[in-house]
């Protein structure tokens, strides 16, 4: 009997070599079996000795702005037991994630510092309002109204309104080559998330960081800069490099959650070459965005430079 539970075993780990890291023969098969108001993602263990495979799952609604999903909340699995030569899935059960290298990390598994980042964050979470989910992105305000964009104390229109941050602004008296068409535009920090609003800090005077200092006017609108919230459709940003699969958007804010293609603004898959056509949610350093081709996922890392790509 332990001949053949090594033969076994070694015919399990062949068949997944072949399929590949992410994509070993018996996932195609398991795909049928994940429950109702699930999605799949990577098959990211295998047991050789009890022909079981380990299958990362979340929400189907994990992208949905209405509710989405957090990177600090537990995960599930769905464990499959395979067939003798390890190639197809027979049965399936849906359970807690307890495996400590990935259960709650949204890294590879090598204490990354996105997980060292995403503990910190959580021990923050006290520090915010009630119900605010943490995070940590680069931003900017797309709103074009000459009044600027109101900063509320709550996430609700009814809320008071702490202050403005400007619209897109060009220096009167021309500022430098690199100064975008459409103007300079005011850049913040996102650090929480709550009901369709984000919760920010540090807005900056629009252009200030990237014009010669002597020149900058000294009458330059200047932001509200304290904490404060606006409304996510106001929000735009760039892509990051956040050292995870580029090309497209992830369905879960985790590197082994399901994955589509997305395409850029001007065409060719998604880097880290502009930004999506939305921003919509977000948790820890992940972003829940749309593409400009109508793709929606979680990309992690976005940042607000706007004369560079984020690399």
């Amino acid at each position: 009997m332990r001949v053949l539970g090594l033969i076994a075993a070694a015919v399990l780990c062949v068949a997944t070599a072949r399929a590949g890291d992410n994509e070993p023969a018996w996932r195609a098969s398991a795909l049928a079996l994940v429950p109702a108001g699930y999605v799949a993602g990577e098959a990211y263990r295998a047991d050789t000795a009890g022909l079981t495979g380990y299958l990362a799952v979340d929400s189907a609604s994990s992208n949905d702005p209405k509710t989405p999903a957090s990177v600090f909340a537990p995960r599930q699995v769905l464990v499959v037991k395979l067939t003798s030569d390890g190639t197809r899935a027979v049965s399936a059960e849906l359970k807690p994630r307890t495996d400590p290298a990935r259960a709650t990390s949204d890294s590879d598994g090598d204490g990354s510092e996105y997980d060292k980042s995403h503990a910190e964050l959580e021990a923050k979470r006290t520090t915010l309002p009630d119900g605010t989910e943490p995070c940590d992105l680069g931003a900017w305000s797309v709103d074009k109204d000459p009044k600027g964009l109101n900063v509320r104390a709550g996430p609700s229109v009814t809320a008071r309104v702490l202050g403005t941050l400007p619209p897109p602004y060009h220096l009167k008296m021309g500022g430098a080559e690199n100064t975008p068409e459409g103007g300079w535009l005011t850049e913040f920090r996102i650090i929480g998330f709550k009901d369709g609003w984000f919760l920010i800090e540090g807005a900056k005077p629009p252009g200030k960081d990237y014009e010669d200092e002597k020149r900058y006017p000294r009458n330059a609108p200047k932001p509200y800069a304290g904490r404060g919230w606006v409304a996510a459709n106001k929000v735009g940003a760039s892509y990051a490099n956040g050292y995870t699969r580029m090309g497209g958007l992830f369905t879960a804010p985790f590197v082994d959650a399901g994955w589509r293609p997305a395409q850029r603004e001007l065409g060719g898959t998604l880097d880290t070459d502009g930004g999506p056509k939305r921003v919509l949610a977000c948790s820890g350093h992940w972003g829940l965005v749309e593409s400009h081709d109508g793709v929606r996922g979680w990309w992690r890392a976005l940042c607000s430079n706007q004369v560079t790509n984020c690399s």
